[in-house]
């Protein structure tokens, strides 16, 4: 049995503190605009921290420790975990950005996940395989080492992505005026860093926790300092970013220390929106009804309506066996 941490990054983007901090680094540029940049959305949170953090000490019991990443600020899990957890021997951190920022203070702070993710092995105390979750994504039912780690070779989940599908996605969405960078731009900007085979097919990575090395990840850095630099120094997501999960996901893949699965049937991508009723009742009862998932991810639970967070709520509650109302009780009143 090999130790393996999991590694949340989290933020509330409610507190008045943090708000003004990154509203003072808005610039008037279009790019700072966009939702998918700079928009509130981005850094919502509306507890979804908590059933991350339940479902790994539910469902990922060989999880060493558990590391939550923020910048300042406290999830308050104390309760939450004496209640639902006592008897848990998973220890819980958190790991300030200034922690994993040691000796690059000057790009501090920063409002952007590609910046964060490209640091987080340097965590101190980190094992050597970690699992990487955003704290949107949750787990649905028990998982072993095996679905992240296969005879030492990690595990990605995702499919092959021809990189000339993705640069012509790239020019239409310019040519529409889409937002000017998303998630699959830095996949492919990840994909002609990795170079090689990859300058063809790159793995194309999905909504689900992701397993890393951190070796590998420091090797690449130490050899690559400009790469570093590249993702670090903005403060806001930018079109010349890589995704850091995609760049090693790949460059594993294709030096034989990384296995590809389908994510199709374990990953459920939940929808939860006003506007998307029909799409969030279905993903809903997906949920409920599921045997084969092991993952979750909940997109923008901030904006689903109250009738929708309810049931959500009680829906995951039900999955993960925890009674979620003293964390959320006062949200349905009235």
């Amino acid at each position: 049995m090999i130790p393996i941490d999991a590694v949340i990054t989290w933020v509330d983007g409610n507190d008045p503190v943090l708000k003004k901090k990154r509203d003072a680094w808005l610039t008037e540029k279009h790019e700072d605009k966009s939702e998918d940049i700079a928009g509130p959305s981005r850094y919502s949170s509306s507890g979804e921290l908590f059933f991350c953090v339940a479902s790994i000490l539910k469902f990922a019991t060989f999880i060493r420790r558990i590391f939550i990443v923020t910048d300042g600020q406290d999830p308050h899990l104390d309760n939450f975990l004496r209640m639902n957890f006592p008897d848990t021997k998973t220890e819980i951190r958190i790991i300030d950005h200034t922690d994993i920022f040691k000796g690059y203070e000057q790009y501090l702070p920063t409002f952007n996940s590609l910046a964060i993710e490209t640091m987080l092995y340097r965590i101190p105390d980190l094992s050597e395989y970690f699992i990487y979750f955003n704290d949107d994504l949750f787990l649905t039912s028990p998982v072993t080492e095996d679905d992240f780690v296969h005879e030492g070779k990690t595990v990605a989940y995702g499919y092959m992505h021809l990189t000339s599908t993705a640069w012509a996605c790239r020019l239409l969405g310019r040519l529409k005026r889409h937002s000017p960078f998303k998630f699959r731009d830095s996949m492919l900007n990840a994909a002609l860093i990795a170079g090689g085979r990859a300058a063809w097919k790159f793995i194309r990575i999905s909504h689900t926790p992701h397993v890393l090395r951190k070796s590998i990840c420091r090797k690449f850095y130490a050899e690559h300092p400009e790469m570093m630099l590249r993702n670090i120094r903005h403060k806001f997501r930018d079109k010349e970013q890589f995704n850091p999960q995609t760049l090693f996901h790949t460059m594993s893949y294709y030096g034989g220390q990384c296995i590809l699965r389908s994510e199709k049937d374990v990953l459920i991508y939940l929808h939860s929106s006003a506007k998307r009723e029909e799409q969030t009742r279905k993903d809903i009862d997906n949920l409920r009804s599921s045997r084969e998932a092991r993952f979750c991810c909940i997109n923008s639970f901030g904006e689903a309506t109250q009738e929708q967070k309810k049931e959500l709520v009680s829906c995951i509650g039900e999955r993960l066996g925890i009674d979620f109302s003293n964390e959320f009780g006062t949200e349905f009143e009235g």
